[in-house]
């Protein structure tokens, strides 16, 4: 799922293109799309557009009369720009890949998603009312003191892992960017929140400053003024996430990873969980008591003989 860092640049691409552009057209050809009856979605056609904003994970375009269409792009949702080209016809748009196109006098902006669960959606909101309604509320950690940050983690005893990606709690931060925050801060994925100690807070802090701002900064830079097409959850250059078996850019440890449902969480356990397996449910559950508590169990284990 696109995070802070890559809605962040998404945002700048698209203010460079289509602040002060009139919205033409809203063409959808997913029903699963627009999740909102009012205001409705014709409204925003023949409005010029005003200004853009992050609300979390989503990218909100501010139109004339106050009017919001709000894009949650999911996991699998994705945004392209097609720029007009005199004499050719607008871009055509059909499910099951594309979702909706929204039009303006310079170009197109094309929605698709790669996946069969059609998990993203459009809101079309009124004032900052209805984007208060869409707003999780999560403290935005950039512009936050570390006071604000430390009240807003210890407020309930999570793991690391699920504090740093509620929406309620943080904004912007997910499954990928999480994995490197923690590998910045040292951190293991499944530390108890209320357990940490004042120095370790500090770390995490400032680990999602430097992490977040780091790769917005390297984002920005890969465009270079374009429109980003290759947004994905696993970037070269990321220290843990999508690494699994490859060794730690720090240490050289082989990254683990715990495997939930359609995620996974990837550590690399010398620097974070001081040599610790996390136990993965499903492999733990099937190897039992022959599941390995540490790197050099896992060793014994994969050079044991068969």
């Amino acid at each position: 799922m696109p995070e802070l860092p890559d809605i962040t640049v998404y945002i700048e691409a698209l203010e460079s293109r289509i602040i002060g552009q009139t919205l033409e057209a809203v063409r959808i050809v997913s029903p699963f799309l627009l999740r909102t009856a009012a205001p409705p979605l014709t409204g925003a056609s023949g409005k010029k557009v005003l200004q853009l904003r992050r609300l979390g994970k989503r990218i909100c375009i501010g139109l004339e009369s106050d009017l919001w269409l709000v894009l949650h792009l999911m996991i699998a949702g994705r945004l392209h720009w097609r720029a007009t080209v005199p004499g050719v016809a607008r871009p055509k748009i059909s499910p099951p890949r594309c979702l909706a196109a929204f039009d303006f006098s310079n170009g197109s902006l094309l929605w698709t998603e790669a996946s069969s669960q059609k998990r993203a959606s459009l809101h079309v909101v009124l004032g900052e009312d209805g984007l208060r309604s869409l707003d999780p509320g999560g403290l935005e950690v950039l512009n936050a003191t570390s006071e604000q940050f430390a009240a807003a983690l210890l407020s309930a005893n999570h793991t690391l892992k699920r504090a740093l990606t509620d929406p309620r709690l943080f904004s912007g931060i997910g499954n990928a960017y999480s994995d490197e925050i923690l590998w910045e801060a040292k951190l293991s994925p499944l530390a108890l929140t209320q357990r940490l100690t004042v120095p370790e807070i500090k770390r995490l802090f400032e680990a999602i400053r430097t992490s977040l701002t780091h790769w917005t900064d390297r984002l920005r830079a890969e465009v270079a003024g374009k429109f980003p097409e290759k947004v994905t959850a696993f970037r070269e250059g990321m220290a843990v996430h999508g690494r699994y078996k490859l060794p730690c850019p720090r240490c050289g440890t082989k990254i683990q990873r715990i495997r939930y449902a359609s995620n996974e969480t990837n550590y690399c356990p010398a620097c974070q969980t001081g040599g610790k397996l996390l136990a993965d449910r499903a492999l733990s559950r099937l190897l039992r008591e022959d599941w390995p508590r540490s790197l050099d169990e896992l060793d014994l284990l994969i050079a044991k003989p068969k």
